[in-house]
């Protein structure tokens, strides 16, 4: 059974069926003459890598990773980070542009990310945004505006010298609900940002976020989410972390705990580098370490599906239903491209 929802014909979303398929396509209609966009996403370990290697080839495009850890330099195994040689002469951005030591949010990728747009569109070609960070996804194809949180850091500060997940998520839940529901407990980070937004304006940030995900997108875009049977997508995250074990995992991450590198830090709180530095540390075993990065990565990805099934006109490309066959799903993706006047028909 496919996780996502049901669907006929090219597997628009709900709303676009039938009557309102016209009005998607005069919406195509007056977007052809903004800047086009194109975004393949999915669960981790669903396969978004090769498949957007071959779209890029296919319509002249350039990739900016949507991955909140392949940012960081020397830190290649755990997020599963594209090799050079799997690159095959398409660009990249957004990848190996960091030291673990540095801070990296949301702000900083929606910057980044427009500059590598404003290049790839310098150099003639598409922009294609690939990952599974959503947030991320849709700072850039609704361009969020992040200003109102700007200013004083004196409260954020003052709950970064204490950061109980237990008790920051617990303040989050009384202040705002629907973030603490969508933000995880160990996700320190982003449930002292909705903290902090919530202390300089008054408001809420899932209200704040909510309107800013209404807002019309000032870009031509396809929004693309590849997705599989749930039972296969958890198959291949237990084999992608066997693989990682075998392939350094622990050796990666006992050299970066050489390095200085502390559980307190944006790099160090990611999938897969938290538990091992767990088990490095004698919390518990290393067969532990390996069962709860298996374990939290399929919850990651439960997530994943959850915050893409809320996305406003998403394409949802079930491998299923193209016999798994990628030469299809990347028909089907072309065949959309050319409706939405992204690419020529």
């Amino acid at each position: 059974m496919s996780n996502s929802p049901e669907k006929k014909d090219r597997g628009y979303p709900v709303s676009l069926y039938d009557s309102e398929v016209s009005v998607q396509l005069e919406g195509n209609e007056k977007r052809k003459d903004r800047q086009s966009l194109v975004v393949l996403t999915g669960p981790t370990a669903v396969g978004k890598t090769a498949l957007s290697i071959s779209l890029a080839k296919a319509i002249g495009g350039e990739i900016i990773s949507a991955d909140s850890m392949q940012v960081y330099r020397g830190m290649d195994i755990g997020s599963a980070k594209i090799r050079p040689e799997e690159m095959q002469d398409i660009p990249h951005y957004l990848i190996d542009v960091l030291d673990p030591h540095d801070s990296f949010d949301i702000v900083q990728f929606q910057t980044m990310a427009k500059k590598a747009m404003e290049k790839i569109r310098a150099n003639g070609h598409i922009p294609i945004l690939v990952g599974g960070t959503g947030f991320y996804i849709q700072s850039v194809v609704y361009d969020i505006d992040f200003t109102e949180n700007d200013g004083d850091t004196a409260y954020r500060e003052m709950l970064e010298k204490d950061p109980d997940p237990v008790k920051l998520h617990a303040m989050l839940e009384e202040v705002d609900p629907e973030s603490a529901r969508m933000i995880h407990p160990n996700n320190i980070k982003r449930t002292i940002r909705a903290l902090e937004f919530y202390h300089q304006t008054g408001r809420r940030i899932s209200d704040h976020n909510a309107l800013e995900r209404s807002k019309e997108s000032p870009y031509n875009f396809a929004y693309f989410v590849l997705n599989d049977e749930r039972e296969k997508v958890y198959a291949r995250i237990n084999e992608r972390v066997d693989v990682m074990m075998r392939d350094g995992l622990e050796e990666e991450v006992l050299s970066l705990k050489n390095a200085g590198l502390t559980e307190d830090m944006v790099s160090m709180q990611g999938l897969g580098y938290a538990e091992m530095l767990q088990y490095l540390s004698g919390e518990y075993s290393r067969d532990e370490a390996v069962r709860l990065i298996k374990r939290n990565t399929r919850h990651f990805a439960k997530r994943q599906i959850t915050w893409f099934k809320r996305e406003k006109e998403v394409i949802w490309l079930d491998r299923g239903r193209f016999d798994n066959d990628e030469a299809k799903i990347l028909e089907e993706m072309l065949s959309v491209l050319k409706e939405k006047n992204i690419i020529q028909k």
